[in-house]
């Protein structure tokens, strides 16, 4: 199994040594990669399939194909270390970010299992997702249940007198029944079979393979679904199994349900890619509502929806979706746009790197919601030579608005939530 790891906009070279990725394999990947929907969306795509190297995009995550497998990852600072060590880091950031976006708690002694320097973002998070899964199946699978109609020799249940008189008339050695009956085979179970069915076919490592062997034993029993036949909407959580919310939303993770995450499925390939934009802001916005607990603000993550124009008939035009709004009651106090971006300092760049258009977006972001505060937040980066926190603040030529550049350091895990109330209190 050939793995390589490469971070985001960085290239990888062709080439037969540890650091590069043989020519023909790079091929593969590339094929794989460019079957993902995240290869449609804009011009970035997820691989730039150059005559010299791999270039990564935007995206994160793992692409596999034919016995190899890319592994990309954010660019994320982790001073003091280098190589394997900060490899590692890097995975348990990202992994901390996706716990936080999906509502997922991770134990210390899960933390201390996991092999952060040995093992691929994939592995890792189906370890996660099989640890998990087994201790919930000891303690009982969900049950349910369910209505059937059947026609039977004898009474069971209810009859159903209807189809008793018309269909079964001339048939009277059958009684129309209709009765409820108690099975595990219900969608939550169809979900987590077709996880485990799915992820058995792309684990490499000896401990995941053990586990996902003992799980598919347990879901024997259960109607192997493929992907696009589950019915998500159908699962219904109660004070009975709300243990299964995090299983449910790894799950969605792993079949491509969460953060426009991909899956071919298939003997030929396989990815998983996650958009750092969309995750930053997810993550950003829990960690905001976490850390205003408490006050009298609260968080509303891709809210507004207000329209920039109307036609003459009053029907709304380029409808606007704000990252974060920071409301007071029912007015917006602050509208926050969350930019996956390494700006740069102020005496590289006067404009410190942020993108005109953003500007533009945020000035009509501050009209449309009625909101005198605005800001443009960054994940932090070493070339800013200063600590996380507000950059700049601007006052908007001729109205009394103010936008902020502020920052925020992901690889201080700490206290993230208390430091982002802050930015948004001060």
């Amino acid at each position: 199994m050939i793995r390589r790891t490469v971070l985001e906009w960085s290239s990888i070279k062709y080439g037969p040594a540890p650091d590069e990725i043989p020519a023909e394999v790079a091929d593969r990947i590339a094929a794989v990669a460019s079957a993902s929907p995240l290869a449609r969306r804009g011009k970035a795509g997820v691989l730039e399939h150059g005559r010299k190297a791999l270039r990564a995009r935007g995206v994160v995550g793992v692409v596999a194909a034919g016995g190899c497998a890319l592994e990309i990852l954010p660019k994320i600072d982790t001073p003091g270390e280098e190589g394997r060590e900060a490899i590692g880091t890097v995975r348990r950031r990202l992994v901390h970010m996706l716990a936080v976006a999906l509502d997922l708690k991770i134990e210390a002694g899960q933390v201390t299992a996991l092999h952060w320097q040995e093992e691929t973002l994939l592995e890792i998070l189906i370890r996660l997702f099989t640890t998990k899964l087994i201790d919930s199946i000891r303690q009982g699978m969900p049950r349910r249940y369910l209505q059937h109609q059947d026609d039977l020799p004898v009474l069971r249940g209810r009859l159903d007198a209807k189809r008793q008189f018309t269909t079964l008339a001339a048939a009277p050695s059958l009684v129309a029944c209709r009765y409820d009956e108690l099975t595990a085979d219900i969608t939550l179970n169809q979900i987590m079979k077709a996880a485990v069915l799915r992820l058995s076919r792309i684990a490499r490592t000896s401990d995941n393979l053990t586990r996902l062997r003992e799980l598919s034993f347990a879901y024997a029993d259960i109607s192997d679904l493929p992907v696009s036949a589950l019915r998500w909407d159908d699962v219904v959580l109660d004070r009975t199994n709300s243990r299964w919310r995090e299983l449910l939303n790894l799950a969605r993770l792993l079949l491509g349900d969460r953060f426009q995450t991909t899956s071919s499925g298939g003997a030929d390939g396989f990815s998983l890619l996650f958009e750092m934009n969309v995750l930053f802001e997810e993550y950003v916005a829990r960690m905001l509502k976490r850390g205003l607990v408490g006050t009298e603000l609260r968080v509303v993550s891709q809210g507004g929806r207000l329209y920039c124009l109307q036609t003459e008939d009053q029907h709304g035009l380029f409808q606007t979706r704000p990252d974060i709004l920071i409301k007071r009651g029912n007015g917006v106090i602050q509208v926050i746009d969350t930019k996956w971006k390494r700006i740069a300092s102020l005496l590289d760049d006067p404009k410190q790197g942020v993108s005109q258009g953003d500007i533009y977006q945020m000035m009509a972001y501050g009209e449309l919601y009625q909101s005198d505060a605005l800001m443009l937040l960054y994940p932090h980066n070493a070339r800013l030579g200063a600590d996380e926190g507000l950059l700049a603040a601007h006052r908007i030529t001729g109205i009394s608005k103010r936008l902020s550049i502020a920052t925020i350091d992901i690889a201080m895990l700490s206290g993230c939530a208390q430091r982002l109330a802050a930015l948004v209190l001060q």
